[in-house]
């Protein structure tokens, strides 16, 4: 019987280490029973992050190079990159940023989305590493916003417009000051939250995801039931993949827009 509890604890110990592998960052990478080290200037997350940046810059890269050459409508794959790119730029960038700002900021949006979603597909496949499970990572892109939401928003309206946003008009001095304090510490809030709450839902995702893996690849046969349970939770997460992406970007431009717009 202790026998018995001392196998069931190391299996658990392997889905754990299984788990732990894949959504952590570390000096090594792991593809299946194979760990590869890596230098000591790079990690798994900051290696992810690089092959998907590269496979980003390739892919847009063969899109406007065979766009140029042929001078033909998309067809395919590129069909489908384009209605992203259109969908991103009109329905989202435009939308909440209005029609000049939005087309100034397109690329930064479209940045955002297709980085996004990228590192959040990646993370799914089982050599890979979620990037976006890293808070580091998350607060990088959302420190992005916050320096168009306080310095862009200097630049484009001025120092006084871009602090009298904070005090709304009619209001007695005293309570205003607080307002203005509030409402200034909600800027960092704001940029807090997008990156806390993209790293939270992809690293509990991918946590569930890989744990009902690492149950099949841990137990064998005997846990092949899970993998139905697996394959759901493996659709739900390509689905969340492309949610999170579209909301990190939405409320980027949302959140840019009220500053850049307050009279809104």
């Amino acid at each position: 019987m202790a026998s018995g509890a001392t196998e069931g604890l190391s299996r658990a110990e392997q889905v754990q280490e299984f788990v732990m592998h894949h959504v952590q960052d570390a000096p090594n990478w792991h593809i299946g029973p194979i760990e590869i080290p890596l230098p000591e200037f790079l990690t798994v997350h900051l290696l992810m992050a690089i092959i998907g940046t590269s496979f980003l810059t390739w892919l847009f890269g063969s899109y406007y190079r065979k766009r140029i050459s042929t001078e033909k409508a998309p067809s395919g794959f590129h069909n489908a990159l384009e209605t992203l790119v259109l969908f991103v730029r009109d329905e989202i960038s435009i939308a909440y940023l209005g029609e000049k700002d939005g087309k100034r900021l397109a690329p930064l949006m479209l940045s955002f989305f297709f980085l996004i979603l990228t590192f959040n597909l990646m993370g799914i496949i089982p050599v890979f590493s979620t990037v976006t499970s890293n808070l580091s990572a998350t607060a990088a892109l959302a420190v992005l916003t916050f320096v168009v939401m306080t310095f862009g928003t200097v630049l484009k309206n001025g120092p006084k417009a871009f602090f009298s946003a904070f005090m709304p008009h009619g209001i007695p001095f005293p309570i205003n000051i607080l307002i203005f304090f509030l409402e200034f510490l909600g800027v960092f809030i704001k940029a807090g939250v997008l990156a806390l709450r993209l790293f939270a839902n992809l690293l509990a995702g991918h946590i569930a995801l890989f744990s009902v893996l690492g149950l099949l690849l841990t137990y064998g046969a005997v846990a092949f039931p899970v993998i139905f349970l697996g394959l759901f939770v493996y659709m739900l997460e390509i689905l969340v993949a492309f949610l999170q992406a579209y909301i990190f970007t939405m409320l980027s431009a949302l959140f840019i827009g009220q500053v850049f717009h307050p009279e809104h």
